[in-house]
């Protein structure tokens, strides 16, 4: 006769034990800008922090009015809905990382780093764009409360060269370009304890290639980078794209330095397989490796099209470095 209770047999399951969920990813909250072309902004930032293993926190700042070209306009989201988005899901989700972007106004910073403030012990990737387009009067306004209220609060600083060194150290007036350190030292005053600084245009050599650095420093030196080959070549959001694979390796546990490393890299393969959506700069694609092989007789890395330069110009790897399959 079959016995009529379940199996004793420990390979057998249990249809009576409760159903165990799969850890959730780490969850990283983005203070940012909707950007409707997908480029950058909320949209760029879900796409990265996916692509990465990590679960994005969307909350929209600002909404620009822009094409895959250029930025137009923007208006800013009020404060106190900022405020609200982020309070609701915090109340519910915990976070293992922040990254904040271009927040809209002085309003908006203000209100964001109060925010932060109830979380010391999260860390804050915090990522300046070239923000060239924004009124003259409005742009001061928003770089002083930046620098007040959210550099304090910010583990690593990313920005472009140039744009970090307009930032930091406005009346810079050497013929020689500042350093990663003297930049780290300019954000550290305020609190800042490593800037990611992308761009750092090299010597060229006998007239050929033009090689562009990306440094990791905190105030007593470079600690690490990688050095690319510069193309005339243009993206749109790849700032955006390398800010926000950084918080999310950060979420997920990784170590600093391996992190910047690895976040690169993820950014110059995004960018080895952009795409042109309409007809202004080429797209990183942060889902490159869910592409189909090449076809027999292309090696994959076709040359690249424009370049942005309010983000990394960051094209091919330099020789031996090696690419890493995310």
């Amino acid at each position: 006769m079959t016995p009529d209770h379940p199996s004793s047999d420990p390979q057998e399951p249990n249809p009576g034990a409760p159903i165990e969920e799969p850890p959730a990813p780490a969850c990283v909250m983005c203070f940012n800008a909707s950007d409707a072309s997908g480029a950058g902004g909320c949209a760029g930032d879900v796409a990265t922090i996916a692509a990465m293993g990590a679960h994005a926190l969307p909350i929209v700042a600002s909404i620009l009015m822009r094409d895959s070209a250029e930025v137009f306009d923007q208006h800013a989201i009020e404060p106190d809905a900022v405020v609200e988005q982020a309070r609701t899901i915090l109340e519910d989700v915990t976070l293992a990382a922040w990254k904040v972007g271009f927040l809209g106004n002085a309003d908006n910073v203000s209100a964001v780093a109060e925010i932060l403030s109830d979380y010391p012990d999260v860390p804050l990737v915090a990522y300046m764009p070239n923000l060239g387009w924004v009124d003259e009067d409005d742009l001061q306004h928003y770089l002083e409360a930046y620098r007040e209220l959210i550099l304090p609060a910010a583990e690593v600083l990313v920005g472009n060269h140039k744009t970090l060194t307009d930032f930091l150290l406005p009346d810079w007036d050497s013929e020689r370009a500042p350093s990663a350190r003297e930049l780290a030292v300019a954000a550290g005053e305020r609190g800042t304890r490593f800037v990611l600084v992308t761009g750092v245009m090299l010597p060229s050599k006998g007239g050929k290639e033009q090689w562009i650095d990306n440094v990791l420093a905190s105030p007593q030196g470079a600690i690490t980078g990688e050095k690319f080959e510069l193309f005339e070549a243009g993206f749109v959001g790849a700032g955006d794209t390398l800010s926000a694979a950084l918080a999310a390796l950060l979420a997920s546990g990784a170590e600093l330095s391996a992190a910047v490393g690895e976040a690169l890299q993820f950014l110059d393969q995004s960018l080895d397989a952009g795409f042109r959506p309409g007809m202004g700069n080429v797209i990183p694609d942060r889902f490159f490796w869910a592409l189909p092989p090449p076809e027999d007789g292309s090696d994959g890395n076709e040359p690249k099209q424009d370049g942005d330069p309010s983000v990394a110009d960051v094209d091919e790897p330099a020789p031996g470095v090696s690419r890493r399959v995310h």
